[in-house]
Formats: C-alpha cells, structure tokens, sequence
C-alpha cells in the first residue's frame, strides 16, 4: 500500500529516502473506513491527514436549517485532511464522510510538524500541497461569484469528469449550489442542446 503514496509524494516532489522516513515510520497502514462512517465530524479538531489508497470521500457541513452542502470530494490518491483544523489543531467546522469503503494511510498532525521541521524537502511539499488546496477553494469560490449554474456544471465537467463517474448525483447537485431536480434539468437541456447541434451539421 505505501507503494502508491510513495509514487504520488514523488510526483509532487522528489524527497531523498531518509527524509521520507520521517513520514512513513509512524504512518498507520490502513485506516479502514466503512461507507457512511466518518474521518472526521464538526466539533472535532482533525488530527491526522490521510492519503486515500481505496475509495470516495466528500466534506461537507450542515446548515441551521439542517440541509448538507458539499464543499469538496476526495478520491484515490488524493490527500484528505481538514485542513485549517488540522493545521492549526481547531475544532473542525466540516464533515469529512466516506462515500464507499476506503482505506487510508495517515499522518499525524506532530508527525508531520516534526518532517517540517527537521526536512527542507518537507517544508516545501507542504507549501506546495497547501497552494493546490489554497487554489482549489478560490476556484470553488469564484465559480459562485462569477459563474451561473449552467457554467458551474460546464466547468467542473470539463476540470473534473471524475466526480461524474463515482459521486451520486445528488451529492454534485449540493456541491453546485443547486436542487437535485434543478441538475437533471440542465442535464436533459445540455443533451438536447448538443443532439440539435449534431443534427444541424
């Protein structure tokens, strides 16, 4: 299992052998997660980042009304973690939820500080990881502010097909901001659009 984090680290930044002890010696292989069970809930300060070897996860919080609203989803070779709980040891304000069995393998928050503060290699994997996490959450942020619902839908086909394949539609519908029934609508209008534009040709 450590195989495929190893390969992924190494996408992201080529750190010597000795520097990647100081992650793996303490990391726990696996945490196994059952479908609907939790990484982490609100109220609870996340404490370990995990790498995902198997599975879908997605983030999410709960309105005073009671309706969820996903943030984010998480899938096979990404890293989960959430992150300003765990960077600052705070009290989450996310559900982290897994989607289908997953099997994680996990840091934890003073195993990670300890590489950080002992590797250069490591400081820079982190900056590295958080910019894409810093990116990513702008991203998700200018698409409410700049875009309609089609455009969102558009986009995130285009940038991520894979949420498509392996999270329930009504999941992605919360993660669009818009109502289950709202997305199968747009979906049947972008069909129609496109088999009229096939028959135009």
């Amino acid at each position: 299992m450590i195989l495929k984090l190893k390969t992924k680290i190494e996408k992201i930044l080529q750190i010597p052998v000795e520097d990647c002890d100081l992650y793996f010696s303490n990391s726990k292989i696996p945490l196994k997660i059952p479908a609907k069970e939790y990484f982490v809930k609100e109220g609870q300060i996340c404490k370990k980042m995990a790498f995902i070897e198997k599975g879908e996860l997605r983030m999410f919080y709960i309105t005073e009304e009671g309706k969820e609203i996903n943030v984010e989803f998480f899938f096979e070779n990404d890293f989960v973690a959430s992150y300003q709980s765990f960077l600052r040891q705070t009290k989450s304000k996310y559900y982290i939820q897994a989607i289908s069995d997953c099997e994680l393998v996990t840091i934890s928050h003073k195993t990670l500080q300890n590489a950080y503060a002992n590797s250069p290699y490591w400081q820079r994997f982190g900056r590295i990881v958080a910019e894409r996490v810093f990116t990513l959450a702008e991203q998700r942020t200018e698409g409410f502010l700049f875009y309609n619902a089609e455009e969102r839908y558009l986009n995130l086909l285009r940038n991520r097909p894979i949420i498509f394949k392996k999270i329930p539609l009504y999941h992605i519908a919360s993660y669009l901001g818009i109502e289950p029934e709202s997305l199968s609508r747009l979906r049947k209008k972008l069909t129609k659009k496109v088999e009229l534009n096939i028959g135009q040709e």
